[in-house]
């Protein structure tokens, strides 16, 4: 068999070719088996560090613990400087909606505000003057005025930006969540207990409707009445929905009805609502996708078009104009 290998070429690049299948297979077989360990391995984290968050005490307490940030703007004020803004309590909902729930948050932001109407144009004055050739004092002053401009007015359209975001993700989630409380009322649970199972259950799917019905559920727990604990469920949420399920839940308590049906009334329009959510967004992409298509392959279709006359014009008219 060896002798045959060796002298024969068309036995030879056989040999080399099952070796080379047979090397291919084992590093693939090798790969597949790691990527199951791992895989494996990287779902045993996620579910320990799940649980470990649920039964973790200071996970509950993360919004109100002092950061640096804290620390930064209490030794700023200590110092002299009052970071309070004249609008404050307009603010903090924008900071809520944006879920920042912490009571240095507005005081944060206009410290970032103020820390980027000085830095970006001090930034730009010593790049500019490091130069060997400076230049002048007027293109200075503008360009310093229009990036404290930009200082000024980028945190809040990243407040805006993250408060859409938030805003669109608690959308596409309170519908599954109003599906599974109903599951849980009908079943016989009451509304703490259901809130308290759909929030365990919606960890990985949904975790910001997660952390506001377990915020809630600790707060009954802890005594407080079911009107304050669903007002600042809607407050701190900053949708008009979820605002709208807390008063038709306090509502249904004061009155006796029944709270499943009120649930399943609800439901049903918010699923209404997110179906024309969705049409509407339907209905906006061909006009969004006209504007690639003008400016994209309208000029190609022109030239290609007019690139036949173009060339007749250079070839004929152009040496017949001339006097060629």
């Amino acid at each position: 068999m060896l002798d045959l290998i060796v002298t024969n070429p068309f036995a030879r690049l056989a040999a080399l070719a099952a070796i080379f299948l047979v090397v291919i297979a084992a590093i693939y077989a090798t790969a597949s088996w790691l990527s199951h360990r791992l895989a494996v391995r990287g779902q045993l984290h996620q579910i320990g560090g799940m649980e470990q968050a649920a039964l973790r005490p200071a996970s509950l307490r993360a919004n109100v613990t002092g950061g640096a940030w804290e620390r930064l703007v209490a030794a700023i004020e200590a110092a002299g400087l009052d970071l309070t803004d004249t609008k404050s309590e307009r603010l903090t909902a924008r900071l809520r909606a944006a879920g920042y729930m912490s009571a240095a948050a507005p005081r944060i932001y206009t410290l970032t505000r103020l820390i980027g109407v000085f830095a970006l144009p001090l930034g730009y004055v010593v790049l500019a003057y490091s130069g060997a050739e400076p230049p002048p004092f007027l293109k200075v002053y503008l360009i310093g005025a229009v990036l404290a401009l930009i200082g000024l007015y980028i945190p809040s359209l990243f407040i805006r930006a993250k408060a859409d975001r938030r805003r669109d993700e608690l959308l596409r989630g309170f519908p599954d969540c109003l599906d599974l409380l109903i599951i849980c009322v009908e079943s016989g649970l009451s509304i703490e207990a259901a809130m308290d199972r759909v929030g365990r259950e919606m960890v990985l799917s949904h975790p910001l409707i997660s952390e506001m019905l377990s915020l809630t559920t600790l707060q009954l727990r802890a005594g407080a009445s079911r009107e304050d604990a669903f007002r600042k469920l809607g407050e701190a949420s900053g949708v008009d929905e979820i605002r709208s399920f807390t008063t038709l839940i306090i509502q249904s308590d004061k009155l006796g009805t029944s709270i499943a049906t009120t649930l399943r009334v609800y439901a049903a329009e918010m699923r209404e609502r997110r179906q024309l959510r969705a049409e509407e967004r339907a209905h906006r992409l061909p006009v969004l996708i006209s504007i690639p298509l003008v400016v994209c392959m309208l000029p190609v279709m022109i030239g290609v078009l007019m690139l036949p006359a173009v060339v007749r014009l250079v070839k004929t008219i152009f040496p017949m104009m001339m006097g060629g």
